[in-house]
């Protein structure tokens, strides 16, 4: 898949730009990071308390998203995670439309890459097309994007519009420092737990 590996490369947008525009002036927004890049690429946007960054729960981050967004359903829920974690989970797409909950905002950062096993090609850089698998799945609003103009456009309808939302933003691939969430999973557990519901919560 060389053309498309290059094509990959080549693509304007990039994630260490994208991903802090997404959380700008989040207010009590509630994200789920899925492992590897996007965690990273949260953590270099400003580690917070009210981000859950996933380890080593590939293909989770979707559902994870989705029960939140039923559990907190006062409380605009975004999930952004990459091709190839997506790409494990797609069964969450057509749970996510049955269930529709109108708070909840995936994003996917496709690079159509594997980053965290060596960059390989993931299915995005063939034929598979995530926006059409979330609207072939159900999900009312669905879309990939490539372009600084594709973002201006998806960044207010990610933060409000009526879900459920699904986002594919093609990114760059490239290698960037890590940028690494704490790594103890009671702690973050607890963490994310005491800023939502306060630190008295059971």
């Amino acid at each position: 898949m060389e053309m498309e590996s290059a094509r990959s490369e080549q693509y304007p947008l990039r994630r260490r730009e994208v991903v802090p525009r997404l959380l700008a002036e989040r207010g009590d927004l509630l994200v789920v990071t899925g492992l590897g890049a996007p965690s990273w690429d949260a953590t270099a946007a400003g580690d917070h308390p009210l981000t859950f960054p996933l380890w080593g729960a590939m293909g989770a981050a979707a559902m994870m998203g989705l029960g939140l967004a039923l559990a907190q359903p006062k409380r605009r829920v975004l999930v952004i995670t990459g091709d190839g974690e997506m790409l494990m989970g797609l069964g969450a797409l057509p749970t996510i439309a049955a269930q529709a909950p109108k708070n909840l905002a995936v994003v996917v950062l496709d690079n159509e890459r594997y980053g965290e096993t060596g960059m390989q090609t993931t299915h995005t850089a063939g034929p598979a097309d995530l926006a059409a698998i979330a609207v072939g799945a159900g999900i009312p609003v669905a879309a990939d994007i490539f372009d600084e103009d594709g973002l201006a456009d998806a960044l207010p309808r990610i933060r409000s519009e009526p879900g459920p939302v699904f986002f594919n933003i093609k990114i760059r691939a490239e290698d960037l420092p890590l940028a690494l969430p704490p790594k103890d999973g009671a702690y973050l557990k607890t963490r994310f737990r005491a800023a939502l519901l306060g630190p008295g919560a059971d």
